[in-house]
């Protein structure tokens, strides 16, 4: 039986990504097979389908960074045929086939099963980008900041992460600043939170090494300068959790905010994040999303149409969440 995919092959003369049909047997190796039913569209998928990334690290490469389905075949006592199972990271779509075709065989470690109140489609609304904003949200809870002490911000707030994290920071009673460079979706970051919308010019531009104390948190999607002017403008004590690279890998920044402020830079990273942690941050989305801004930020496709909806993604044309049914 074959079964459609997405994959990406390299010749001499560069990258393809094209619709094909595909084999059991052409899986990779792994304990469980997936009957795949959801994945998403990150801004990670975005580059690759565009054939012209170095997100791909081995050829030939099904894309897809997650995914949701049901079990078919195992080989471990933990999982069973039948298990909803969601599966984020580890290298899928990258190193490892990913969650844009109808079967997937992967390690079993990497698998968590459907926490109870979630649907297979709302796994995936949240995906990487869910789970990551929870990973910052336990990060900066971790590092006792509350509430109290003051605001939060979110940068590249109309994307995944940025929609995600103003949800969930604001439900937790925090006043929100969402930072983004479309003032036109103001009304949609309301909506699910937010307090207060900037235009990212004010935080994009080369700023001083200290400025005016505005929050106690942040959430950073976006790296370089912005980083830098989140970090700047940071409260005393308080701290930012950076989790992407959207406008740069630099970071111009100086000692200033550490040194004179207390301020805590904190790493967060979502591929390889180890099961418990993984599974806490699961349990934490759950129970604590709201499952009405959920559904606000969510846009649902096809698998025919990921072409289009990575090109989108890539340019700054979506917002929020975007899933894939994958028939």
């Amino acid at each position: 039986m074959t079964f459609r995919a997405v994959r990406a092959d390299k010749t001499d003369a560069g990258q393809t990504v094209r619709f094909v049909d595909m084999e059991h047997a052409d899986l990779m190796d792994g304990d469980a097979t997936i009957r795949v039913t959801h994945s998403t569209v990150n801004y990670k998928d975005g580059l690759a389908l565009s054939g012209k990334s170095a997100i791909i690290r081995s050829f030939p490469m099904v894309l897809g960074v997650d995914l949701a389905g049901i079990v078919e075949t195992s080989g471990r006592p933990d999982f069973a045929p039948g298990d909803e199972v969601i599966l984020t990271g580890h290298g899928l779509g990258e190193t490892h086939f990913g969650g844009y075709a109808e079967r997937a065989r992967v390690n079993g470690d990497w698998l968590v099963k459907l926490p109870a109140g979630l649907t297979r489609a709302e796994a995936m609304a949240i995906g990487t980008a869910g789970f990551t904003a929870m990973l910052a949200l336990i990060a900066l809870e971790q590092a006792g900041l509350e509430p109290s002490l003051g605001a939060a911000l979110v940068t590249g707030a109309a994307g995944g992460v940025g929609s995600m994290a103003i949800s969930l920071l604001a439900d937790k009673g925090w006043t929100v600043v969402a930072s983004t460079g479309r003032l036109a979706e103001t009304g949609y970051l309301k909506s699910l939170g937010a307090a207060e919308v900037i235009d990212r010019a004010t935080l994009s531009a080369p700023g001083r090494p200290l400025g005016k104390e505005r929050w106690a948190a942040a959430v950073d999607s976006v790296g370089s300068t912005t980083l830098a002017n989140a970090l700047a403008q940071t409260r005393y004590g308080g701290a930012v959790a950076a989790c992407g690279l959207a406008g740069g890998m630099d970071l111009p920044t100086t000692v200033a905010p550490f040194i004179l402020r207390g301020v805590s830079l904190l790493g967060i990273e979502s591929v390889h994040c180890p099961g418990p942690r993984r599974l806490e941050a699961w349990r934490r989305l759950a129970a604590d999303l709201d499952r009405a801004k959920l559904a606000a930020m969510t846009e649902t496709i096809a698998l025919d149409q990921v072409f289009d909806a990575g090109a989108r993604i890539v340019k700054g044309e979506t917002r929020g969440r975007l899933v894939v049914t994958i028939p």
